[in-house]
């Protein structure tokens, strides 16, 4: 009888602890891997301390607010892009924000949701230099000091090496560092996306050695992107949260506040 009674005592005890968990944990939880991208401001700023901002950061906490059963973890841990994307493609992160399709970026990522806004890509140059671009025969036409400075990993170096003949420098990681080489002189032009070019120039102290020049090279709308391996119900509910910020109107208010 005493036997009997301990294990009627052990079972009434694991159906507790499960009940408990099953209280505790949403019946379809389900937890989304990503990272904070570095270099790629303003989708991922760094505000102090060891908190990161952005307007990626504020799309992930709208999308947890939309489906609380959806959790996006990693946002507050820097990443290179390389190694973001890396992981993405094998698995090892779930989703990234404000991805281009672009080259073989199709065949790497599984694209979702509505276009978040168009990255426009500009080129910069020094103050001092007179130069005047309108078009790639233009930047061509500058040979042989025609070195063109981008981000390593980025798609600046896609669209470039499209265009053929011009000459690239992408041994820097991020914009900071081509701004530095761009001042000394080791590029003559550094080509990046434009949404926040002029805050950088003022937020590393450049605006008075470095101009964006006017000419739009290239506009390319950019797009949520996860993991080919992420199961489809989990891509499915990321992608109607994101169509329902797009209806709702949150989508480009969150957007358009980190101009």
């Amino acid at each position: 009888m005493v036997q009997w009674r301990d294990r009627l005592g052990m079972w009434l005890a694991c159906m507790f602890a499960v009940t408990c968990c099953a209280t505790i944990l949403p019946a379809h939880a389900v937890t989304l891997r990503t990272a904070a991208q570095e270099g790629t401001e303003p989708k991922f700023i760094a505000a102090g301390g060891e908190r990161i901002a952005g307007m990626c950061v504020d799309l992930f906490r709208a999308i947890e607010q939309l489906d609380p059963e959806l959790q996006i973890v990693g946002d507050q841990s820097w990443k290179p892009l390389i190694r973001a994307y890396s992981e993405l493609e094998h698995g090892q992160l779930d989703l990234a924000c404000a991805v281009q399709r672009i080259g073989e970026r199709e065949r790497r990522f599984h694209f979702i949701g509505p276009p978040l806004y168009n990255n426009e890509y500009h080129f910069l140059a020094r103050i001092s230099d007179p130069i005047r671009i309108s078009s790639w025969d233009d930047v061509r036409q500058l040979a042989p000091d025609n070195t063109v400075l981008i981000n390593r990993g980025f798609a600046a170096g896609d669209i470039i090496r499209a265009q053929g003949g011009i000459p690239i420098d992408d041994s820097a990681t991020n914009q900071v560092l081509n701004l530095q080489k761009l001042v000394a002189g080791r590029g003559r032009l550094f080509f990046h996306r434009g949404r926040d070019l002029r805050k950088l120039l003022e937020r590393t102290g450049n605006s008075s050695k470095v101009r964006v020049l006017p000419q739009v090279m290239l506009s390319s709308p950019v797009y949520f992107a996860t993991s080919k391996q992420l199961a489809p119900d989990s891509r499915d509910r990321l992608e109607r949260a994101l169509f329902q910020l797009e209806k709702s109107g949150e989508l480009d208010r969150l957007i358009r506040k980190w101009d």
